[in-house]
């Protein structure tokens, strides 16, 4: 054997090596679940004798919470696209030197600590009605994706042709027709992209759910769970068994959209 194929066999021993590590949690977390007794202290390393029940029991526990976290993630999604989308090609097409400063107020404000701004929307929220709504959520989340879409769609915005904008307005199409027909399909790969991961944070939301809530009318399946483990302790199966639903539609989305998530953060480097 050769030494370059020696050394080829032994990064990818200790890459997989690596990836069992740190995939075993995921798999001590599936295997949990499936545990007859509610016990992981005494649970074997294979589910031999598997049961469904903590998986019962944490759909009829905690099935609301998970819908709840769909319907907060997908007005995210779309709120922060909504926002985004627009303001990322008005920052493509400006050539003025406030555009850096805004581009760098748009990076600060993503270094900002959740609590801090955790805290502030307490404050507005309570004199608003917004506290333990749904809305209130999405406006949160949206404080961490709009930034974020803003700069993922800039990027690739930024090498959109302007020919084929400026062949649209010549055809008639208005500055709003021409974006929507020509720009957005255009950016469908960093559309997908931005629209992901700000699915993916929100989803994963736990410091706006615990303050921004109050009451248990709204809870997200991150909450659920939080809460869920101090109720649930002798029953380990039914909390991993919420564990695994909730990463579902992480792992489903992150599989049917890896294409789009290669081709949209590579986009924008690409002229």
């Amino acid at each position: 054997m050769h030494e370059s194929q020696l050394r080829r066999t032994v990064y990818t021993a200790i890459g997989v090596l690596i990836l069992c590590v740190m995939l075993f949690p995921v798999y001590w977390m599936l295997n949990a679940s499936l545990q007859p007794s509610g016990n992981t202290l005494t649970a074997s390393f294979l589910p031999l004798d598997p049961s469904f029940a903590g998986y019962r029991r944490a759909i009829s526990e905690q099935g609301d919470n998970l819908i709840t976290s769909v319907i907060i993630a997908c007005g995210t999604v779309v709120l922060s696209l909504l926002v985004s989308a627009p303001c990322a090609y008005a920052l493509a097409q400006f050539r003025s030197r406030w555009v850096g400063i805004g581009l760098l107020a748009i990076l600060v404000s993503q270094m900002i600590p959740g609590i801090v701004i955790a805290n502030a929307l307490y404050t507005a929220y309570e004199n608003l009605g917004l506290l333990n709504s749904i809305p209130g959520l999405i406006v949160a989340n949206c404080s961490s994706g709009i930034p974020f879409a803003i700069l993922i769609l800039r990027s690739f915005m930024v090498s959109v042709p302007q020919s084929l904008v400026e062949a649209a307005r010549v055809d008639g199409a208005g500055l709003l027709r021409a974006f929507v027909s020509i720009v957005l399909p255009i950016s469908k790969n960093s559309l997908i992209t931005a629209g992901l991961f700000t699915f993916l944070f929100s989803w994963s939301d736990f410091l706006f759910a615990l303050t921004l809530t109050t009451k248990g009318g709204v809870r997200p399946v991150t909450l659920g769970i939080y809460q869920y483990l101090g109720t649930q302790v002798q029953n380990w199966n039914a909390v991993m068994a919420t564990a695994v639903l909730s990463a579902i539609p992480a792992i489903v989305l992150l599989i049917a959209a890896q294409k789009y998530i290669a081709a949209g953060a590579i986009g924008g480097a690409i002229k």
